[in-house]
């Protein structure tokens, strides 16, 4: 399986780690290579994520990270994986 991260996502995992490098640098280093190792083991279990609901093809996974997580979308098409976006638990606007 192909893996596409799209400009968004690319975008996410950027925000993610600044917001954290001021709080913890190792943190923020060990967030971006967790996140990147739940992407990687996509092409091989690329059905592991939980499907969104009301969205065709798109899926979720949850990857724990200190005392919450973050959630990983990405979306199946055909022989390629499109990762969508990455987000904290807590932020608005992206449920599970």
């Amino acid at each position: 399986m192909q893996l596409v991260w799209l400009p968004s996502a690319i975008g996410d995992l950027q925000r993610l780690h600044d917001f954290l490098v001021p709080h913890n640098s190792a943190a923020a280093r060990r967030l971006v290579l967790l996140l990147k190792n739940a992407v990687n083991l996509l092409q091989h279990t690329p059905r592991i994520g939980k499907p969104v609901d009301d969205l065709q093809d798109f899926r979720d996974i949850v990857v724990p990270f200190g005392a919450a997580g973050y959630v990983l979308r990405y979306k199946l098409h055909n022989d390629t994986i499109f990762i969508i976006a990455l987000r904290h638990c807590k932020e608005a606007g992206f449920s599970l």
